[in-house]
């Protein structure tokens, strides 16, 4: 099943006076690409926290974010005074500059190393709800991740259809071509005394280096394989294979068609190949 590399999930929880948001959001990538913004008092499981979601999700571009946010008087005593007033003065002169309202303190309390924990050492309990709120926003990414690969499945299937009915399309245009390539040939030579035997051979010859039955069975049998390969997960970069094999062969296609009814149906193969490329750059 397709899964696109985009995708969002959020969780929030509280614990110990403190509410806990979990936001991870991925984007399309090569490979695996994490960038990890973590609470001071969770920062000691920095690394577990990127082995846990980079086990989850394989590739993209991902961005974790975890905030702690006070709101019980136990966690108050970890606020980084000094720290906290400095943030709110620059967001105040900003809110002033810009003509902008909203809850300053909030946007304070998020903001790196504000929030400080009155204990040397993360507790069990902690670590243990924050890998359950880590786990819910997976999940609800890897639903959206579905969701959006749902749709990018039903657009590729639109386009290979395309390709096929052009394909069908050029094949009555394919015999009118062989009798123009005949005459023009017979035309270049008016007024010249040929050996009829010997002509006849060299246009079958010629004919037969024209012919693109070869081309348009390789090209259905890719069409084909990339229906069944949509089927597989993690299938992206196979996708992007066999995309470009794709290519290949209706650029054949074009280069011998040499036709202009032909080639106005090769153009369009082509149109909805790229946007086909396009979609497989976003699919896991």
């Amino acid at each position: 099943m397709i899964q696109s590399m985009t995708g969002f999930g959020k969780a929030i929880g509280q614990t110990s006076g403190k509410k806990i948001t979990v936001e991870i959001r991925s984007l399309n990538s090569k490979g695996l690409d994490l960038n990890a913004r973590i609470a001071p008092i969770f920062r000691e499981k920095e690394l577990t926290i990127r082995k846990l979601v980079g086990g989850a999700l394989k590739r993209g571009k991902v961005d974790i974010n975890i905030y702690a946010e006070v709101t019980g008087v136990e966690s108050a005593a970890g606020i980084n005074m000094e720290l906290a007033k400095a943030y709110l003065e620059q967001l105040e002169v900003l809110s002033r500059e810009t003509d902008t309202s909203g809850d300053l303190i909030a946007a304070v309390m998020r903001m790196p190393d504000v929030i400080g924990s009155s204990k040397n050492e993360l507790s069990e309990e902690e670590w243990h709800f924050l890998k359950e709120l880590i786990v819910e926003a997976l999940e609800k990414l890897e639903r959206f991740r579905v969701q959006e690969g749902s749709s990018i499945a039903n657009d590729f299937e639109q386009r290979l259809i395309e390709i096929e009915k052009s394909m069908k399309e050029i094949e009555p245009h394919e015999q009118q071509r062989m009798l123009t390539v005949r005459e023009r040939l017979l035309k270049g030579l008016e007024g010249v005394e040929i050996d009829s035997n010997r002509y006849e051979q060299e246009v079958i010859f010629y004919i037969e280096k024209l012919d693109i039955n070869e081309e348009k069975v390789r090209l259905a049998n890719h069409l084909k394989y990339f229906r069944e390969t949509m089927k597989e997960e993690n299938s992206g970069k196979k996708l992007g294979f066999i995309a470009q094999e794709m290519g290949r062969e209706i650029n054949t296609l074009g280069s011998k068609s040499n036709y202009a009814p032909m080639q106005q149906h090769v153009v369009q193969m082509k149109d909805e190949l790229e946007k086909i490329k396009e979609q497989v750059g976003n699919t896991l």
